[in-house]
């Protein structure tokens, strides 16, 4: 097909938007809802998945070295500590600043460090808090600090992070069916529409079809016209899922210490995906739009 023929079925497509404009509507608000539904989810499950990994950092390993270890001890205890493969961050804990923390953590004892212990740390050990790459081996990283040279002792929750894996676990699963579902019910929607849209001007290309016209001549306008359509609907998804996202991250954000607490800093700021779930919307709206008209044919097409 030369370049003009292309253009021309090209303009087609775009006029025949506009001379059916009410079906087009509805193409485009089906197309809007059903990447809505499915992107939201998409991101909903994204941002729960990210939240519970920031809970997991919060899951550490507690570091004892010897009472009365040396500098060089604990130089020397830090750098194997690092050296192993699931470490991720180690921060030293001096003997006063474990102290200072112990103080903190009990207030109502205040009166007993005040008067029996002071500010002398001397008793204390000093310590590690070290931080893993991956939870499901918190165990094994915990007993190999252990064994490490005037490590006193290493302890861990392993507990948590089994709990932290299963839910993980489930919240994919349940993610991954309700993400399907709605895929599923958002593909009848549009195939519905999409046929409900052809059927409008089936005798139209029944008459194009008796005359001669080609397969490629009749589906191509439709094809350009269920792209565009898409492509306005993946737009339109964009910025709807732009302010609602913006909106709920504002509030969140607002709520800084309850985030805090429940490890909720590790919400994704949508400046960080933009440019992915805009290109995922553009693509899939245009994609099953086009593809949606052009399948939808085929009934009227076969005469």
């Amino acid at each position: 097909m030369k370049l003009s023929g292309i253009k021309y079925l090209a303009d087609q497509g775009v006029e025949n938007i506009w001379k059916n404009k009410m079906m087009a509507f509805a193409t485009f608000c089906v197309l809007l809802i059903s990447l809505l539904l499915v992107g939201m989810s998409c991101l909903f499950y994204i941002n729960i998945n990210s939240m519970i990994l920031g809970l997991s950092d919060q899951n550490e390993i507690v570091v004892h070295m010897e009472v009365g270890a040396g500098q060089e001890d604990i130089d020397k205890a830090e750098e194997a500590i690092r050296a192993l493969d699931n470490v991720s961050a180690v921060e030293f804990i001096s003997k006063e600043e474990a102290l200072k923390r112990q103080r903190a953590d009990i207030p109502k004892a205040e009166k007993i460090f005040s008067e029996y212990i002071g500010d002398d740390a001397s008793f204390m050990p000093d310590g590690f808090s070290v931080t893993v790459s991956d939870n499901d081996k918190i165990t094994d990283t915990t007993a190999e600090i252990a064994k490490i040279e005037h490590v006193s002792n290493a302890a861990s929750s392993p507990q948590v992070a089994e709990f932290l894996r299963e839910l993980r676990s489930v919240v994919t699963l349940i993610a991954g069916a309700v993400i399907i579902a709605l895929a599923v019910v958002s593909m009848i929607m549009i195939s519905n529409t999409t046929k409900a849209s052809v059927f409008a001007r089936r005798e139209e290309i029944q008459i194009m079809k008796y005359v001669g016209a080609t397969n490629t001549f009749i589906r191509f306008p439709f094809f350009v016209e269920g792209m565009i359509t898409g492509l306005f609907a993946g737009i339109g998804a964009f910025f709807i899922t732009w302010g609602v996202y913006r909106s709920a991250y504002n509030v969140i954000i607002e709520k800084a210490t309850l985030m805090k607490a429940f490890g909720l800093g590790s919400i994704i700021p949508f400046g960080d995906i933009r440019l992915v779930v805009l290109i995922a919307y553009i693509v899939a709206g245009s994609f099953i739009g086009a593809m949606g008209s052009v399948v939808s044919t085929r009934k009227h097409i076969d005469v």
